[in-house]
């Protein structure tokens, strides 16, 4: 009898356990669905929302972006290329430390290109705001420093895709 009610008490504890588990499916959506629509959202002009921004405002924000786009995609390209170059250098046999190293300092000059890009960007959508507009903006790319800024957003977009 003990040895039933133990057994019952046992199976019992299992069913909730399993019950209570959420689906891959359901665990999934929850775990990636919101992070992957915020990031969405800071991607596609997430600061843009909280602005009150004028029409002319928009399509200012639009052309920039798009102009930024036109001029980092190129190097964007090369880095890859040199990325990739760096591969293959370090799994030769015999490995050139100069090249890897000139190779390196390419990668890191490819880098600050873009991010004077970036960084001139994003004065130039800065200066089209109101006072009260910029402080919002300036919160906004503060909190995306802390959460890894857009680097971070990037990496991670790779990471899913």
């Amino acid at each position: 009898m003990k040895t039933k009610i133990l057994m019952l008490a046992v199976l019992l504890g299992l069913t909730t356990v399993v019950v209570a588990q959420p689906k891959e499916k359901e665990q999934g959506k929850s775990f990636q669905g919101p992070k992957h629509e915020m990031r969405m959202d800071d991607r596609k002009g997430g600061t843009e929302n909280g602005l009150n921004l004028t029409d002319a405002q928009k399509e200012a924000f639009k052309q920039n972006r798009l102009a930024m786009q036109k001029q980092l995609q190129p190097i964007q390209n090369e880095l890859g290329e040199a990325e990739a170059h760096q591969k293959t250098l370090m799994s030769a046999e015999k490995p050139d430390l100069a090249a890897i190293n000139k190779n390196i300092e390419k990668i890191g000059g490819l880098k600050v290109e873009m991010e004077k890009i970036r960084t001139k960007n994003h004065l130039d959508m800065r200066a089209q705001l109101t006072e009260e507009q910029r402080l919002k903006f300036d919160a906004f790319k503060g909190k995306m420093k802390h959460n890894g800024g857009s680097e971070g957003m990037r990496h991670n977009m790779k990471m899913k895709g």
